[in-house]
């Protein structure tokens, strides 16, 4: 009871002497008179990055939630940040993977360049026949010396033409059952034998690649985690991917897709009708209250670990951008059936103001990136409701003996 009483008092004092930390670093690190790369890196290196890194790879091994206190101090001296959308997987997907399941000598290599940003990050999972039962992968890795040779094809790669690094999912028995049979490797994307190609989606851009491993060289390492523990590993990355996609910042009201639509209601009275009016307001209200719920699960994350309840919140934002971008389309009337702009591209991320039907257009997308809403649904129903696992007749079975 006592340390509960005391609790406040110790948060309190952690943030104080968090904020001299970081007055302290500007002293001696002036913003105005610093390159922003060398500013980075040397707030890295004092472990005022994330605070929830680990002491001497970039954090304090403090809660999450000590975060805003450095990120405020920073601002307020017109200190320069680093971009996540530029690389999103490698801050929201590889970094977590790499602080649960790398090694030491992994971490002082990886984490400093991912966290600038000198080293982008993408993800190679998925493949043409592998992607929501992404443990039936055919990709292999096949042990030679101190290296393994990599074989295969990847697909739905985001940031692959930008990345140096992949997180790598590949078979390395295949006389074992599917899930015990993979291990995880992080990839030199720049490698011999590696190919990355566009991926046209339905909005004329190219955000995704299709990525073929001919022969590659991956030296062990390289290798996360022990050979054979590659699901464990991956299941690591995909909780964070969940949460990363639902929920991985404070958002404001009417932030996103409930900030455009709200945004046009206002605009264009004269588009208004009692029936639209109806679901704008379910909708509004549906997005607030995922809103709320992903701020608690943020909370939750500063006191341990992304849990299942991640794959809900992303469940929920791939629902709500869908219908939210749906109500635009028919707000807009006759200029929802107009789209302004083919263009290929090949941005890092997409500029969502560029209107309605680009928007409704990507949205299609978010039920199935980052785990299929389909499969979240089964993660939902068997670990967060506890409902009884559909059985499943190849679990026992090698993969090389699986029907294909």
């Amino acid at each position: 009871m006592l340390d509960e009483e005391n609790a406040p008092a110790k948060v309190l004092a952690q943030e104080t002497e968090l904020r001299e930390r970081v007055l302290a670093f500007l002293a001696d690190h002036p913003p105005a008179q610093t390159p922003r790369d060398d500013f980075l890196a040397a707030r890295f290196d004092a472990g005022l990055g994330y605070v929830h890194y680990p002491v001497g790879h970039g954090g304090l091994g403090l809660p999450r939630n000590a975060q805003p206190a450095l990120e405020e101090e920073l601002a307020k001296a017109g200190a320069p940040d680093i971009d996540v959308r530029l690389n999103v997987i490698g801050l929201g997907m590889a970094a977590p993977t790499i602080i649960a399941c790398a090694s030491e000598e992994q971490k002082s290599r990886w984490l400093r360049p991912l966290w600038t940003g000198a080293e982008v990050w993408c993800q190679l999972f998925s493949e043409p026949g592998a992607g929501s039962d992404l443990a039936s992968l055919a990709t292999r890795a096949v042990r030679d010396g101190d290296d393994w040779v990599v074989t295969g094809q990847k697909v739905w790669t985001s940031l692959a033409h930008h990345a140096k690094r992949g997180l790598l999912l590949a078979r390395t028995d295949p006389d074992v059952p599917k899930h015990a049979g993979l291990t995880y490797f992080a990839l030199d994307m720049h490698a011999p034998g590696v190919e990355v190609r566009p991926l046209r989606q339905l909005t004329g851009e190219a955000e995704f690649n299709e990525v073929f491993l001919s022969q590659v060289r991956v030296p062990d390492a390289d290798r996360i985690g022990a050979v054979g523990d590659g699901w464990k590993v991956a299941n690591a990355t995909l909780m964070n991917e969940r949460v990363a996609i639902g929920s991985s910042r404070a958002v404001a009201r009417e932030e996103g897709a409930a900030g455009f639509a709200a945004a046009a209601w206002r605009q264009h009275p004269e588009r208004r009708t009692q029936d639209l009016h109806q679901r704008l307001l379910k909708l509004w209200a549906q997005a607030e209250v995922s809103r709320l719920a992903a701020e608690r699960l943020r909370q939750q994350l500063a006191a341990g670990q992304p849990g299942p309840e991640g794959s809900a919140s992303k469940l929920i934002f791939a629902l709500l951008n869908q219908e939210l971008s749906g109500w635009e389309v028919d707000f807009a009337g006759t200029d929802g059936l107009r789209y302004d702009d083919w263009t290929m591209r090949r941005d890092a991320s997409s500029d969502y103001a560029r209107g309605p039907v680009f928007r409704y257009l990507r949205s299609r997308g978010n039920s199935i990136e980052g785990g299929t809403s389909e499969i979240l649904r089964n993660i939902i129903a068997e670990r967060v409701l506890r409902l009884p696992a559909e059985p499943r007749a190849d679990k026992d079975i090698p993969w090389k003996d699986l029907p294909r």
